[in-house]
């Protein structure tokens, strides 16, 4: 086995494509002979909350068309989102919407449609988008759709982080070729935002919104936003970053739901290490891995200038190599050259004729970073590319088998909305490491500060954690190849009945082994957080479709599982879909309203919670599970680490291309 540390740093789908694109808005065929429709408004309402968010959505459409039209509105699929609610307003109206199995929602959706009834259809397409049809909307009239997700929010090193996500991932070349989008707001867009923590938040920020965010700091663990932009185009991510109070304690959270002591309850764990995790103190290799394919042409000359300026960062002991990949992959530098103001001159002579053409093979490319490495020294491989992999090897149990052959560390940074993130978690699974995600709108630098941190320093070991005292099932996830500086581990799972229980986190720091204990109570019932089913359930769903791209289930049995779960849960999956009918139609067809008492449930828990001061579920107030704070990584200053100014300059300068590009369109 190697034993070389290897940082591997992914940019997957760099979102450079300018201008209105794929991106979120209204898709209208092309050639299509109708003006497309329009939308009128659109205002979106969040609330954060104890480690989850809930993001509601109303849009108005407007058809400038004679005849009466469907809305086909296409909106970037947020990581771990369960879209729970869609409703359509219809004239005086509501009609709501109940999960049922793909094809049978497709079906009864265009039933209704050809009747001429109003009816909806909001469909998951794959890891890309959410879609959502409605019909009618009327000639030169409005139809209004409301819809509503939740998604679970880690913090990283006491900084949380919510995005709005908008702005079009750049992948989909089919879809451009046979859909225009419309993704220009007529009249307003709106943001509100709500923020409760249950520890003092120390400041907020929206990078890019500045000028038109009010942020009202209500109370030391609450904050609200408000803002308003008129003549927008949805082709922008909103951003919202939050930073606790410094110096916070390692901590255990447990957050239940139980609304009946005759049915299991659900539980979202958070374990935030407080552990003394100290730097390495090695030298460090780059190998550089760059996407040279035909869709990097108009960005193939800020690459080569952003990575020389990278490599004048690199300190006098570190080494680097240049590797390219297209169709096939092959080696610039013929082996490592050492960071000398001689080899940068080097760099720039291989740099300066490097053309671009052909299709994307990530497979080769990462084979041949992984090569010649050495035993004694951390390396980082940077992959810079543009694209989703579809040239050569594409099969997801081959990357995991690649990585299985080395000790490595996978450090994941996606960029853009329809990245291949499966692919991503699939590749940081199967080393221990990590991914992320981060968005054009995003303050890049300090998302590398973060990242940077986790890759220069120790990390836990093959950690463990184990729930006893009460019987648990289903957990979402309890084995953990390693844990970094400022990770949080998110865990959801079933408890069978209340009572006392000790969770134990195990673990191996530099060789010796670590337990870290806490002890806390089930209850027997708790009401306050019912969209925790729901979320258990999308979880556990992510987790099956894992399994499945590394072998490790049949794809029947996956299909089976996932959308048993979409239809218990009403969480809409790659094999269920929430069709939105009349409450008549609905009667008609014998169609039970599962989602209809779910959401009278979550709506109701929602109120409560408004009303109320935020609750803190930390369980190990009185005995610790760990003795050291939570680090700092956020403030301070202080000089920026090689790694995080080589990634920094490179996303930095292929950014500023996009922004003068843009500009010269205009």
């Amino acid at each position: 086995m190697q034993k070389t540390i290897i940082s591997i740093i992914f940019a997957i789908a760099i979102s450079l494509t300018a201008g209105v694109g794929h991106a979120a808005g209204i898709l209208t065929p092309a050639g299509s002979g109708h003006q497309p429709i329009q939308i009128v408004d659109h205002h979106v309402h969040v609330v954060i909350n104890n480690g989850f968010a809930m993001t509601e959505v109303q849009q108005t459409f407007f058809n400038p068309n004679a005849e009466n039209l469907e809305a086909i509105y296409s909106f970037p699929l947020p990581k771990s989102a369960s879209l729970s609610e869609v409703t359509i307003y219809a004239g005086e109206r509501e009609i709501h919407g109940e999960v049922l199995e793909k094809q049978k929602a497709r079906q009864i959706y265009k039933d209704e449609k050809s009747k001429g009834n109003s009816a909806g259809l909001a469909e998951k397409k794959e890891f890309y988008t959410f879609e959502f049809r409605v019909y009618p909307v009327p000639g030169n009239g409005e139809t209004r759709i409301r819809f509503l997700y939740y998604q679970p929010l880690k913090m990283d090193a006491s900084i949380g982080r919510y995005l709005y996500p908008l702005e079009d991932g750049g992948t989909d070349e089919a879809g451009k070729s046979f859909w225009t989008t419309n993704a220009k707001v007529e009249n307003t867009v709106s943001m509100s935002l709500e923020l409760k923590s249950a520890y003092p938040i120390k400041d907020v920020r929206i990078p890019g919104f500045e000028a038109a965010a009010t942020i009202d700091k209500q109370d030391n663990d609450h904050y609200t936003v408000e803002m308003q932009l008129s003549d927008m185009h949805l082709t922008r991510d909103f951003v919202f970053y939050y930073r606790l109070e410094d110096n916070l304690p390692g901590r255990v959270e447990v957050i239940p739901f139980r609304d009946n002591k005759d049915k299991d309850g659900t539980f979202m764990m958070v374990i935030t290490p407080g552990v003394d995790l100290k730097p390495l103190s090695n030298g460090s290799d780059y190998c550089f891995v760059l996407d040279v394919s035909g869709s990097m042409k108009t960005k193939i000359s800020t690459l080569k200038r952003s990575v020389l300026k990278a490599l004048e960062k690199l300190k006098p002991k570190d080494r680097f190599r240049l590797v390219a990949f297209e169709s096939q992959a092959r080696e610039l530098t013929r082996g490592w050259l050492p960071a000398t103001p001689d080899s940068q001159a080097r760099a720039r002579q291989i740099l300066d004729p490097l053309g671009t053409g052909g299709s994307t093979n990530l497979y080769e490319g990462l084979d041949l970073g992984l090569k010649r490495l050495d035993d004694d020294r951390a390396v980082n491989i940077i992959l810079i590319t543009d694209g989703v992999t579809n040239t050569g090897i594409v099969d997801p149990i081959r990357f995991h088998g690649l990585l299985q052959k080395k000790d490595v560390r996978v450090f994941g940074f996606l960029l853009g909305n329809s990245a291949n993130w499966p692919l991503m978690q699939t590749i940081a699974e199967a080393s221990g490491g990590f991914y992320d995600h981060i968005s054009n709108a995003d303050d890049i630098m300090g998302k590398l500060m973060l990242a940077g941190s986790k890759i220069n320093y120790e990390a836990l070991l093959d950690a463990k954690v184990k729930i006893s005292g009460i019987k648990v099932s289903d957990l979402t996830d309890d084995t953990f190849k390693k844990i970094y500086r400022g990770q949080q581990l998110v865990i959801f799972g079933k408890y069978h009945q209340g009572g006392p229980a000790r969770v134990t986190l195990a673990a191996n720091l530099t060789g010796e082994d670590k337990t870290y204990t806490s002890e806390f109570v089930f209850p027997e019932t708790d009401t306050d957080n019912p969209e925790l089913e729901r979320l258990w359930a999308l979880a556990t769903v992510e987790k099956i479709a894992a399994m499945e791209r590394i072998g490790k289930m049949k794809s029947s049995e996956s299909e089976s599982a996932i959308r048993d779960l979409g239809l218990a849960y009403q969480i809409v999956t790659d094999y269920t879909s929430m069709v939105v009918l009349s409450d008549s139609t609905f009667t008609e067809r014998g169609i039970e309203r599962h989602n209809q008492a779910r959401i009278a449930r979550e709506q109701q828990a929602r109120s409560r919670r408004h009303q109320q001061p935020v609750k803190n579920y930390r369980v190990d107030h009185k005995k610790p599970a760990f003795k050291f704070k939570v680090p700092d990584i956020g403030g301070g200053g202080g000089a920026i680490d090689p790694f995080t100014g080589t990634i920094g300059l490179l996303i930095a300068g292929l950014g500023a291309a996009r922004i003068s590009r843009r500009r010269k369109k205009r």
